[in-house]
C-alpha cells in the first residue's frame, strides 16, 4: 500500500503570505510554484494530482510539500549558498563605493558608470549592479536652504501650531501671490491624444503679457479665494486683503504668508493695524513651503497652466478662475503631519563635517 503524503499546515496568515506571492509579478516562477504546491497540499489534494494539475514533475511535488510541512513557509525559499557565486570579491565592490564617493575626473562634476568600470577594470553593468545594491546614485542631485531666520523656532511653532491646532472661533488662511504666469500661445494647433500617441504641441511659443495671481487656501475647509491682477506691489496685495475682508466678514482671521517685502510694507502694516481681526504670520526665511498654498500653486500649474495655450492674458485668466471655481465644488483641505520638532531637527543647520569634496 502506497504511503500517504505528510499533510501540510497552514495558518491564515501563511495562506495570505502565498496567495499574495503567487500574485504578484515581481515573484520568481518558481517560488509562484512552490506556493501553489503548499497550498493544494494544505487543501488535502494529493501529490499526483498536484503535479498534474501545475504541470510540473512528482519529485517536484515531494520535495516542496515536504520542505514546507518541516520548515513552513520559509522552507519554500532557496537555501542561502545556492546561486550563481559572484565573480568579484568584496575588494573589488568596495573599490568601486569608494571611487564613486571620491573625487570625480579632472573636468567632470561626477562619476558616470562608464568611468567608473574604466578605472576599476570591470564592466559597466558590474558598477550598475553595485550601485543599485548601495543605494549609489551620482547622477541624480536634490537642492536644499537652510534657513537663517533668527526666530526660526517662534514661526515654525507658530505657523505649524494653527495648522495642527486651529483656533475654535478663528479662520486660518495661507495667502501668496503666484507671479509672472505667462500667456503662452502655441504656434500651431495642439494635436490631441489618441491611442498609441500622446499629445502634441510645438516646442516654440508666441507670449502674450503675465498675470499675478493672489491666492488664499483655507486650512479648515481647502476653499481658495483667488482674484488676478497685473502686478503684485503691495498695493495689490492691499486690494487681496480688503477681498478677504469682504469674503470673511466676520470672526479673527489669522494669515500664514512669506517674507517678501510687499507683505512687510507701511502701508500694509497700516492697514492691518485698522483691521485687528487680522493677524499676520511670518513663514521662516527661505521656509516658504511651510505655506500651504504653495502646495495648491502647484496642482494649478500641472493641471490647469504648464500644457494650457492662451491666446491672451484674459484667456489666461478666465482659465485659471474656472480651476479655482472647480476647485472649490469639491475642495478637500490638505492635512499637516509634521510636528514643530520634526520640522526643526531638520530645518537647523548642522555640521557637515564628513564632506568628500
Amino acid at each position: 500500500m502506497a504511503r500517504l503524503a505528510r499533510p501540510v499546515a497552514l495558518s491564515d496568515a501563511d495562506r495570505d503570505t502565498l496567495s499574495m506571492l503567487r500574485r504578484a509579478r515581481s515573484t520568481p516562477q518558481s517560488l509562484a510554484l512552490r506556493g501553489a504546491i503548499a497550498l493544494m497540499a494544505a487543501d488535502g489534494a494529493s501529490n499526483v494530482a498536484i503535479a498534474r494539475s501545475l504541470g510540473c514533475s512528482l519529485p517536484t511535488v515531494v520535495q516542496w510539500r515536504q520542505r514546507c510541512a518541516q520548515r513552513g513557509v520559509t522552507g519554500l525559499y532557496d537555501e542561502a549558498g545556492r546561486g550563481r557565486r559572484p565573480i568579484y570579491g568584496q575588494s573589488v565592490i568596495d573599490q568601486i563605493v569608494a571611487t564613486t564617493m571620491g573625487r570625480p575626473p579632472r573636468g567632470m562634476t561626477h562619476w558616470s558608470s562608464r568611468a567608473v568600470a574604466e578605472r576599476v577594470g570591470v564592466s559597466q553593468t558590474t558598477v550598475c549592479r553595485v550601485w543599485r545594491a548601495h543605494r549609489l546614485q551620482p547622477h541624480r542631485t536634490r537642492s536644499f536652504k537652510f534657513s537663517d531666520d533668527p526666530d526660526l523656532v517662534r514661526k515654525v511653532t507658530d505657523v505649524i501650531g494653527l495648522y495642527l491646532h486651529p483656533p475654535e472661533h478663528g479662520l486660518v488662511l495661507c495667502a501668496d501671490e503666484k507671479s509672472q504666469i505667462q500667456a503662452i500661445d502655441r504656434t500651431q494647433p495642439m494635436l490631441p491624444l489618441r491611442p498609441g500617441q500622446v499629445e502634441r504641441r510645438t516646442h516654440d511659443y508666441l507670449r502674450h503679457g503675465t498675470t499675478t495671481l493672489f491666492a488664499a487656501l483655507d486650512v479648515a475647509t481647502g476653499a481658495v479665494t483667488g482674484r488676478c491682477y497685473a502686478a503684485h506691489r503691495h498695493q495689490e496685495f492691499l486690494s487681496f486683503l480688503k477681498l478677504i475682508h469682504r469674503t470673511y466678514p466676520r470672526g479673527q482671521i489669522h494669515l500664514v504668508v512669506d517674507n517678501y517685502t510687499t507683505h512687510k510694507h507701511p502701508a500694509v502694516k497700516g492697514w492691518l493695524a485698522q483691521h485687528p481681526r487680522f493677524q499676520m504670520y511670518l513663514t521662516p526665511t527661505s521656509a516658504s513651503w511651510m505655506n500651504q498654498v504653495e502646495t495648491w500653486f502647484s496642482i494649478l500649474t500641472r493641471k490647469a497652466i504648464r500644457r494650457g495655450s492662451f491666446k491672451s492674458v484674459a484667456v489666461l485668466i478666465a482659465a485659471i478662475q474656472r480651476f479655482i471655481d472647480e476647485w472649490n465644488d469639491h475642495c478637500q483641505p490638505f492635512t499637516w503631519l509634521k510636528t514643530p520638532e520634526d520640522v526643526l531637527a531638520k530645518a537647523i543647520r548642522k555640521d557637515n563635517s564628513g564632506s568628500v569634496h
